[in-house]
C-alpha cells in the first residue's frame, strides 16, 4: 500500500514539473535567461538607453506579469525604468527637442508601473512625453513628423510609437474638456497616413510619405516611398488594435475600424500560400531574395487575434486568427539546446534616408541584417501568445 502511495506521489510530482507553462511566460523566461537585466535587451550588453525597442519588450513582459504573476518579471521591468529615470524624472539620453516619436513609445509602460509603484518620477516622465506630443512638429496637413531630423515625413512606424501613449494619457490625465480634440487628432494621424501611403495597385500601405515630395527616396508625384515594408504595416496594424479600444464610441472610432478592416482585406492576398506568413517586402511576394519575415508576421498575428477577440474584424474569424498564430510558431519559433525559445528570421532594422542615405528600394530591404530574438518580434510574439491563451 505504501509503495502504491509513493508511486502515485512520484507521478503527481512529475506531472506538476512537466505541466505546460504558458507560451507567453516561456518567451519571457527565455529572454530573461539570455539577458540577465533589461539593459541587455536588444544587444545593449548592459548599457542603459531610452529606446523604443527595450520599452516595447518590457511592456510585453509587464503584461505577462499582470496575467500570470511572478514577481521576478515585475522586478526585471521596474529595475530598468528605475535605473534610467532619476528622481526628477530626467533621462540621460532623452532630449524632448529632438522630437523623435520613437522616444514616446517606452513611456507607455510607465502608466502601469506608476499604478503599481506610485513612483512620482514615472508620472513626471509621462508628463514630459505629453509635452513633446503637444510640441511635435507637423506637416502642413497636421501629421506628426517622424523625427526632427526627418522633416515633413510620416512613417507608418510612428503611429505605434506615439498614438497608443497619446490615447492613454488623454484618457487618464487630460481634462475632460480637451479629450475630444485629442481623440480627433489621434484619428486624424491614422487617416492622414493611410490616405498618403495607400497604393491603389495593391491595397497595401507604403512604408512612408514625405509631405514635401522632396526626399530622394520618394515618388515626386505622390511623396510615397517605393515599397510596402512588412514591419511598417505591422506597426500600423498593432497601433490600430491598441488605440481603437481606448477611443469613445463614435465616428472617429468607426473610421479606424474601417481602416483596420481594409488593412486585413489586402494583407491575405500577399501572404505566402504555403505557410500563410508574410514577406519582408510585402508587395514583392516570392521575388528573388525576399524572405518570410518574423516580426511583421507576428505583429499581424497579434493584431488579428486581438481584433477578432474585440469584434473589430468583419471577415476574419477567431479560428482564422488562431491558425495564423500557429503558423507563426511553426515557421519562426524554435527551442534551442538549452531549452530556450527563439524567434528566428527577424529583420534587424530598416528605415529611410538618414546618414546611410537609405533609398528604400527592394535591394535595400532584403539586404538588411536578419537576426533572432529581436525585441520588435519578441514583444508582439508575447502579446499574440497572451491573446491566444485567452482561448
Amino acid at each position: 500500500m505504501m509503495r502504491r502511495i509513493n508511486i502515485l506521489l512520484t507521478l503527481l510530482t512529475l506531472a506538476a514539473c512537466t505541466a505546460r507553462v504558458p507560451l507567453s511566460v516561456e518567451v519571457v523566461r527565455s529572454e530573461m535567461v539570455r539577458c540577465p537585466e533589461g539593459s541587455w535587451l536588444d544587444g545593449r550588453e548592459g548599457t542603459l538607453k531610452w529606446n523604443y525597442t527595450t520599452g516595447l519588450e518590457l511592456k510585453a513582459f509587464l503584461d505577462v506579469y499582470d496575467t500570470y504573476g511572478d514577481r521576478k518579471i515585475f522586478d526585471y521591468v521596474d529595475a530598468w525604468y528605475d535605473a534610467i529615470i532619476d528622481e526628477d524624472g530626467c533621462i540621460p539620453n532623452y532630449k524632448r527637442t529632438n522630437y523623435t516619436v520613437d522616444h514616446i513609445c517606452p513611456g507607455r509602460t510607465l502608466f502601469r508601473l506608476y499604478e503599481l509603484t506610485g513612483k512620482e518620477k514615472y508620472r513626471k516622465v509621462m508628463d514630459s512625453l505629453y509635452v513633446q506630443i503637444q510640441e511635435q512638429p507637423r506637416t502642413p496637413e497636421g501629421g506628426f513628423w517622424h523625427k526632427k531630423i526627418y522633416p515633413q515625413q510620416m512613417w507608418l512606424d510612428g503611429l505605434y510609437m506615439a498614438q497608443p501613449f497619446y490615447a492613454l494619457y488623454t484618457a487618464q490625465f487630460v481634462p475632460e474638456e480637451q479629450r475630444a480634440a485629442n481623440y480627433a487628432d489621434i484619428v486624424h494621424q491614422f487617416c492622414l497616413i493611410y490616405d498618403h501611403t495607400f497604393d491603389p495597385a495593391t491595397g497595401l500601405l507604403r512604408h512612408a510619405w514625405d509631405s514635401s515630395h522632396s526626399m530622394f527616396w520618394c515618388d515626386p508625384e505622390t511623396g510615397q516611398s517605393e515599397h510596402a515594408w512588412g514591419r511598417a504595416m505591422g506597426w500600423y496594424a498593432m497601433a490600430l488594435v491598441d488605440v481603437i479600444p481606448m477611443l469613445p464610441e463614435g465616428e472617429g472610432r468607426e473610421s479606424l475600424e474601417r481602416l483596420l478592416n481594409r488593412v486585413f482585406t489586402a494583407l491575405p492576398l500577399f501572404a505566402d500560400p504555403a505557410t500563410g506568413m508574410w514577406y519582408q517586402v510585402l508587395d514583392r511576394p516570392g521575388a528573388d531574395g525576399n524572405y518570410l519575415e518574423a516580426t511583421a508576421s507576428t505583429m499581424f498575428a497579434y493584431a488579428l487575434l486581438k481584433g477578432t477577440r474585440l469584434g473589430l474584424l468583419e471577415d476574419i474569424t477567431r479560428s482564422d486568427a488562431r491558425r495564423i498564430f500557429e503558423a507563426v510558431l511553426k515557421c519562426f519559433v524554435r527551442t534551442d539546446v538549452e531549452g530556450l525559445l527563439n524567434l528566428d528570421s527577424c529583420c534587424s532594422v530598416a528605415g529611410l534616408g538618414g546618414k546611410e542615405m537609405r533609398r528604400g528600394d527592394y535591394d535595400y530591404y532584403i539586404g538588411e541584417p536578419v537576426v533572432s530574438n529581436d525585441p520588435k518580434g519578441i514583444g508582439p510574439l508575447i502579446w499574440a501568445a497572451l491573446e491566444y491563451e485567452m482561448k
